[in-house]
């Protein structure tokens, strides 16, 4: 058994490191310098530092990482999704499972990252020649914040892969004693989840910028929960999925740790601060500020509402205070508690 981890940002190197305990593994990184630092010191003191990670191959050549793996994890950020796997398509085998560590939405297409993964594997620029199996492409999802993770803090996982056999491969590639990984059949619903969070953590930061108390944010993690459900279950999620690890779990631990990059966005936010300046001095990507404006133009698609995420793209992207967030939210008309979910 081979996996390759692709992209070597704090989540990515953290899979690894799961992975290299248990099989052959081999991390790239888009950075040569990077790369040759990790391969020296057996650290990436550029996305986790002060962690020790275990034996495995470093490296900045993308085709030699995914060349005989039989699981390739692409671990880097929504936006670059596409060229990367574009990149190493003609060296993953047809037959290796695919699983994205991704949290986002593709902006313009609107596509998950398993549906932009099918599509550019289905591309013909593959090894083999052969289109890749839709079955054999899945996510990884969770409440995995990355530093806890390599610290071997006991954390939980989920992975959805529509062929069980192919999760059950994967979940024995990345399980640990302090690493927990359940597997799912629901793609969709995981993966919808993993994106709306992001969104979510940024209204809970908001409010907790704004000096909100406990209450506040219970509310909108719970409400939050309502609109992961909402979508998710519109594009052919499982409600279950929803109250698992890659919703509720997820959707917690992203709204109420300040390890959150997604939180701490919304925090600084909520502090007065302009969203260029906390994104310009940030060192990795907050998925949530691209991925607010697909999951609306998802819900405008379904006619579905989604009174919280509403608030934070007009926050982001239309100049609205984001004092004006809670109180916009606690205005709306009285509705059921179960309003679109039945």
């Amino acid at each position: 058994m081979k996996v390759a981890v692709i992209g070597a940002g704090s989540w990515g190197t953290a899979v690894a490191a799961l992975a290299a305990k248990n099989v052959e593994t081999t991390l790239w990184a888009r950075s040569e310098e990077l790369s040759a630092a990790m391969q020296r010191d057996s650290r990436n003191d550029s996305y986790l530092p002060g962690i020790d990670l275990p034996e495995m191959t470093f490296t900045s050549d993308l085709e030699a990482a995914c060349r005989g793996a039989d699981i390739v994890a692409i671990g880097v950020p929504s936006h670059g999704f596409r060229a990367v796997l574009a990149s190493a398509a003609s060296s993953i085998d047809s037959g290796a499972t695919v699983i994205s560590l991704v949290k986002g939405v593709e902006q313009g297409t609107l596509l998950r990252m398993t549906q932009v993964a099918h599509e550019v594997l289905s591309s013909g620029d593959h090894r083999h020649d052969h289109s890749h199996d839709l079955n054999a492409i899945g996510v990884l999802t969770g409440p995995n914040l990355a530093r806890e993770v390599a610290e071997g803090q006991p954390a939980a996982s989920v992975v959805a892969i529509p062929d069980g056999g192919r999760a059950e491969q994967v979940q024995a590639a990345f399980m640990s004693a302090t690493f927990r990984v359940y597997t799912n059949p629901d793609v969709v619903g995981c993966e919808i989840a993993g994106a709306l969070k992001n969104v979510m953590a940024i209204a809970a930061g908001v409010a907790h910028g704004l000096g909100y108390g406990d209450n506040t944010i219970a509310a909108l993690i719970t409400r939050g929960l309502a609109e992961l459900a909402r979508l998710g279950i519109a594009l052919g999620g499982s409600p279950l999925t929803f109250s698992g690890l890659a919703g509720m779990g997820d959707l917690v631990a992203t709204c109420i740790s300040d390890k959150s990059r997604n939180r701490t966005v919304g925090v600084e936010l909520g502090r007065g601060r302009s969203l260029e300046d906390v994104v310009n001095e940030m060192h990795m990507v907050a998925e949530g500020v691209k991925t607010t404006r697909a999951v609306l133009d998802l819900a405008a698609l379904h006619s579905l509402e989604m009174p919280i995420a509403e608030q934070v793209g007009a926050v982001l992207y239309d100049g609205r205070r984001p004092d004006e967030i809670v109180p916009a939210l606690m205005m709306r008309g009285a509705t059921s508690e179960m309003h679109g979910l039945g």
